[in-house]
């Protein structure tokens, strides 16, 4: 079984995780039975790094691992994330919280949402422009110290705010969209995160299932999907982008792969310290993405993929997700 390192810890994992967001919340219908399935799936082949958020479905899929996982915690490797604050009762206002006192009360509700004593990797999931980091790192390496949290990570997070934030406390991975067609990180952070020895950890590293090669058209998208709000997959930007994709089908079709083996194994290439979490229902598509470690790419082909980004059309984000990006 193939594995990578997560930062300088004693985190094995296989080289691709999986991210559970969607089982919960912002991709269409979700399927509780469906889900559990796809989760023990993963497991049964391998896939043991297993990705969620306290704001996934507002708790919701914490809860669902705990469901799935309450008998099989030592078989995986678990990441968890706080820092957005929402309310159930108006779930689309979202504010930041990195403050100390925060950061303990959300790693305790998590823990009681997991049936966990401790989180595996627990990152902030966007910095708090109201909270120095050093604070927020702080918090959260006391509860390393306490033994709730073993490894700490961040996300979306600027280079100089990552060597601040090092300094405090070892950061083991940063997570941050990644993939053929959001390429920010290259410039931001990436050297940072080489040069201290942390692990990347890109989450939509198949640009939130255009890359796979599944979405004909923006009306395929249920009513509630957030990919409508998300410029790339506006019709005059999504109409253009087809032509990225073009060349990432014609490349897989003559290796004989998916679409979303292809970018997956593009981001393998990219560094031994790099673990994309693709998040899917199904495990079709869970099978389907875990074999993109046996897809060899050679130079001239990693070549041919980076220069698809300069056909890319439209932000990752709308204006206010780009807000809390790169801080």
């Amino acid at each position: 079984m193939k594995t990578r390192t997560i930062g300088k810890s004693d985190l094995k994992v296989f080289p691709i995780g999986l991210g559970s967001m969607g089982m919960s919340e912002f991709y269409g219908k979700t399927d509780e039975k469906q889900s559990i399935k796809t989760l023990h799936k993963a497991l049964d082949i391998g896939v043991n790094f297993i990705d969620t958020a306290d704001v996934y479905g507002i708790g919701d899929n914490e809860e669902l691992l705990r469901k799935a996982y309450s008998d099989r915690w030592n078989d995986l490797v678990l990441a968890t994330k706080f820092g957005f604050v929402r309310d159930k009762n108006n779930p689309e206002v979202r504010q930041l919280n990195g403050s100390p006192e925060y950061v303990k009360s959300a790693c305790e509700a998590s823990l009681k949402r997991l049936g966990r004593e401790a989180i595996d990797l627990y990152y902030l999931h966007r910095v708090d422009p109201n909270t120095p980091i050093e604070e927020t790192v702080g918090a959260m390496a006391e509860l390393v110290k306490e033994g709730k949290v073993r490894y700490i990570g961040l996300s979306e997070v600027s280079g100089d705010t990552l060597r601040r934030a090092h300094k405090v406390h070892p950061i083991t991975a940063v997570q941050t969209e990644y993939s053929i067609w959001s390429r920010d990180v290259e410039q931001t952070t990436m050297s940072v995160i080489e040069e201290l020895g942390i692990s990347l950890v890109p989450y939509s590293p198949l640009g939130r299932g255009f890359l796979s090669g599944t979405i004909k058209d923006t009306s395929e998208l249920s009513e509630n999907d957030f990919r409508h709000t998300v410029p790339r997959f506006q019709k005059e930007f999504f109409e253009s982008n087809k032509t990225l994709l073009s060349r990432i089908e014609q490349l897989a079709d003559k290796k004989n792969v998916t679409p979303a083996q292809l970018s997956l194994a593009w981001l393998l290439h990219k560094g031994e310290n790099i673990i994309p979490i693709p998040g899917t229902k199904h495990e079709k598509y869970l099978i389907e993405n875990a074999k993109a470690v046996d897809v060899e790419l050679t130079q001239e082909e990693m070549q041919y993929l980076d220069d698809t980004y300069n056909t890319v059309a439209g932000e990752r984000y709308n204006a206010n997700g780009m807000k809390f990006t790169n801080l």
